[in-house]
């Protein structure tokens, strides 16, 4: 081989490194912009979704609940097929679905919680207290309001708002019901609603899209109040962003992109479901109000 040969074949294979490592760069570069993500997703072609299977408003296997209604709008602005994993949302749920590599996204997961990592907040919402029109609890604002006393309330055991009722002196006539349920045969806030129509209890103490959804399902329609007023116990009111797993990063980073370019989709799927949605300082956004960030 010739000196001029052995040149051309040292600069062929220089440029072919280069090359190699310019493509290495680029598909970094994607990767960050996460438009690359076959490493963190199951499989990049498909929005596979981690869901309860009965559990309204959130998810059904219908495909009725606002997360559901949320992945169909994420699944058409990434230009993926939409697919489920339904696994009840009780203990295991996280570790049975996306710790599994079963799914890569649950739609709902409240700010701060460890067993996943967070994408940025979708929307603020709290607690509220369920009543009848009329009934003498709809001007009540916080549980701490006298109106309350020797009334018979409906809460679940175990949340924070239970907290509040025992330090106002409520829980000796309240109604507790179960936390810890398997959806696809029981319901808490359907039970409590069903009660509170009937007579059984005074009013209801619910996870705000709760509150909302069966309140507006009851005929007549109830009285939903967000309790942002609390002085005891802790704060109701929480932020809410969806889950993934902790190694994804740049799969947040794209969750976090679409949250803040579609917030305006987003809070009218929230509030077309009753979802009582309020800004930082505590007040409602209503339909009117579709763009301002949770």
């Amino acid at each position: 081989m010739t000196n001029a040969t052995l040149h051309r074949w040292l600069l062929i294979s220089l440029l072919a490194i280069v090359a190699t490592l310019v493509d290495r760069e680029f598909s970094l570069a994607q990767t960050t912009e996460g438009t690359d993500l076959s490493i963190e997703l199951v499989d990049p072609r498909v929005l596979r979704v981690c869901a309860d299977p009965r559990n309204l408003p959130f998810s059904n296997e219908k495909g009725e609940g606002f997360e559901n209604k949320l992945a169909e709008l994420f699944a058409e602005k990434l230009q993926k097929k939409l697919d489920y994993m339904y696994f009840p949302q009780a203990a295991g749920f996280v570790r049975m679905t996306l710790a599994a590599h079963r799914c890569d996204v649950i739609m709902g997961f409240p700010q701060g919680d460890e067993l996943v990592q967070g994408t940025n907040p979708y929307y603020r919402t709290a607690y509220a207290l369920v009543a009848k029109q009329g009934g003498g609890l709809d001007e009540v604002a916080t549980l701490e309001d006298e109106h309350l006393k020797g009334k018979r309330i409906g809460v679940v055991a175990g949340t924070p708002p239970a907290t509040n009722m025992a330090a106002n002196g409520l829980m000796t006539n309240a109604k507790p019901y179960p936390l810890m349920i398997d959806t696809r045969v029981d319901s808490s806030a359907t039970a409590m609603i069903k009660d509170l129509m009937s007579g059984e209890i005074d009013g209801a103490v619910l996870w705000g899209p709760m509150a909302g959804y069966y309140a507006r399902q009851a005929n007549p329609p109830l009285h939903v109040t967000p309790l942002v007023k609390e002085t005891t116990g802790p704060r109701l009111v929480y932020r809410i962003g969806m889950g993934v797993r902790p190694a994804d990063q740049n799969w947040k980073r794209l969750l976090n992109r679409l949250i803040r370019e579609n917030q305006p989709a987003i809070n009218k799927i929230l509030l077309d479901f009753g979802v009582p949605l309020l800004d930082d300082n505590d007040r409602p956004i209503g339909t009117e109000m579709t763009t301002k960030q949770p």
